[in-house]
């Protein structure tokens, strides 16, 4: 059993950033995939980034370039640096360690 905490989310502008964290309960050295969902209102869940063991990545081609997923291990802590946000990227994010899920952290661009 993994528990994983968000938090980092909030209200910004267009052009500007955010950093997500999910933090979880144990170590995620072994953890095969990690990640982030999203999920605006009326719209389906997306995977917006993953991240492998080996460190290997991926984005949802309407975020590349502009968001980031990292980790460290030694926190037991996945990172989404958000740059650039745009109106389109309102929605709840969550994480995801392998087959456990975050509670969601609500991400809103506004102006």
């Amino acid at each position: 059993q993994v528990q994983l905490v968000e938090s980092g989310g909030g209200l910004v502008q267009p052009g500007g950033s955010l950093r997500l964290s999910c933090a979880a309960s144990r170590s995620i050295v072994s953890i095969n995939f990690m990640g982030w969902h999203r999920q605006a209102p009326g719209k389906q869940r997306e995977l917006v980034a993953v991240m492998t063991s080996g460190g290997s990545t991926d984005y949802v081609d309407s975020v590349k370039g502009r968001f980031t997923i990292s980790r460290d291990n030694a926190k037991n802590t996945v990172y989404l640096q958000m740059n650039s946000l745009k109106f389109e990227d309102t929605a709840v994010y969550y994480c995801f360690v392998d087959n456990y899920w975050g509670q969601g952290t609500q991400v809103t661009v506004s102006s």
